[in-house]
This record gives structure tokens, sequence and C-alpha cells, in this order.
């Protein structure tokens, strides 16, 4: 019984390190498995193909990290885990600091619950976006050709915009790249929403993880909002890591020089 609960949060902490993984790498917007049903024949015509998309895609997000300098924003990070030996809760709220081209830091602001989850998994994360950021990890993981094949499977229209959906397959499995679906706004060309799964089973404990993330726009930069990881562990255990970011100040020092302040206290970020 010791062995099987200090290994889950172990597990937790390696499925959902990809997701931060992938939000270090996605400049400028940033699961489940991708759904093989058609989709309904209003959504399917779309006026861009999956070249063109990936094109505009690629050069934007590189213009955005040239263009992004610095930012700030509050996170609350909430693990509960249901299942054997025993349920776990966890609570942490942190600072975090961005400063071009690749250097985070974070400050704890408080924290509550499991001091295993806190430090097994919480702090480890935070460890892991900071490698994340390092230019070799970002290259690896980046969205684009080199590093995964795509399809367009949707286009979808709506009083809020357009948006293209990809699915995604990565060239290399890995526990650090993914598979699912991604929505790239039709106007920015800035992923706006993921929900994904590893390519790679991240951890003998568990059985699947599914990533569910969701972006805004904070001035001209797409980042993100919120995300849902959930990981179901052997033995029948379920894990639910939820990140909510806040409050963001972001300095584009190349266009304004200023710091503003996100509009919306739930906005988040991609990077």
């Amino acid at each position: 019984m010791r062995t099987v609960l200090s290994s889950i949060p172990s597990s937790i902490q390696s499925s959902t390190r990809l997701f931060f993984l992938l939000a270090a790498t996605l400049v400028g917007a940033f699961g489940a498995a991708v759904d093989s049903s058609p989709l309904p024949p209003s959504i399917i015509t779309a006026p861009l193909s999956v070249d063109q998309v990936v094109n505009n895609l690629v050069r934007k997000d590189e213009a955005r990290a040239q263009a992004l300098r610095h930012y700030e924003s509050t996170r609350v990070y909430r693990l509960s885990y249901r299942g054997f030996p025993g349920d776990r809760n966890a609570e942490m709220t942190v600072e975090a600091t961005y400063d071009s081209p690749s250097t985070k830091s974070f400050k704890v602001i408080s924290q509550t619950g499991s001091k295993l989850i806190i430090d097994r998994v919480f702090k480890r994360l935070l460890d892991s976006e900071r490698e994340a950021a390092e230019p070799e990890m970002h290259a690896r993981t980046l969205l684009n050709r080199d590093n995964y094949d795509m399809a367009l499977i949707g286009f979808e229209s709506s009083a809020q915009g357009s948006q293209y959906v990809l699915a995604v397959y990565p060239k290399a499995k890995s526990k650090y790249v993914y598979r699912g679906k991604v929505w790239i706004d039709g106007t920015d060309f800035a992923v706006t929403r993921i929900d994904a799964e590893p390519a790679q089973n991240p951890s003998f404990w568990t059985k699947k993880s599914e990533i569910h993330h969701e972006y805004t726009k904070v001035q001209n930069f797409w980042l993100p909002r919120r995300n849902e990881s959930v990981s179901y562990i052997r033995f029948g255990g379920r894990a639910t890591l939820t990140i909510e970011y806040n409050n963001y100040r972001v300095t584009d020092s190349r266009e304004s020089g200023n710091s503003a302040k996100a509009t919306s206290s739930s906005a988040g970020a991609r990077y």
C-alpha cells in the first residue's frame, strides 16, 4: 500500500508535466484522444487549406514570441485525488513571471492540503515548466511540421469568430508530445484550445491521461486561461488537476513599452 501511495503523485506529476511543455512552446496562443467521428457538413468547408493554416500559425507565433517581453500573473493550482489507498486534496497559489526569451520564475503565495501533493506534484510542475522554457526543449515540442503531422478536420464559425480544427499526431513518441485536437483562431492564427493525451504513457501507474487547455487573448497575445488534466490510475483511482490563470500584467516593450492588466479576472496565458 505504501508503494502505491507514493507512486500516485509521481504518476500525476509525469502526466501533467506534458501540459507545461506544450504551454511553454506554443507562443502566441495555447485530453481526450482525437474524435474520429465525422463533423456536421455545416462546419466542414474551410476557406484555407491545412498548409496555409499551419504556415500562418508558425509565422505569427514567431512574431508574437519576439514581441512578448514580460508578463506577470497569478495561478491557482488544485488537485483532487479519489481512490486507493485514500483521498487527497491540495491547493497552491503562485505568482508567475516571464522574461524574454526563456526565463520563468515563481513565488508561492499560499498552500494548503496534502504536503505530498504540494511537494511531489505542484513544485515539480514548476520545475518542469522552467525546463520546458529552455530553447532545446522548446524546439523539440513546438507545434510545427518538424514535430507533428497535421490534418484539417473542421472549420467552426460563430459570432465570436472562426476557428480551424486540426488533428495533430506526433512524428516521434515521447511523454513530452501529444496527440489530439487543436483549435486555431481564424484571424490571429493562434491556438485557442487543446484537447489531447500524451503520445506515450508517462507512467506505469497511469492508465490514461487527458488534457483540456484553453487560452484567452490579452492585448496582442494568447495566454493560458484554464487547464484541466485528468489521470486515471491503475487500481481505480482518479486525479484531477486544475490550474486557473488570473490577473495578467503584460509588458510588450517592442510595441507599447507599458504594462497593462488583463480586463478579465480569469484571463490566461500559453507561455
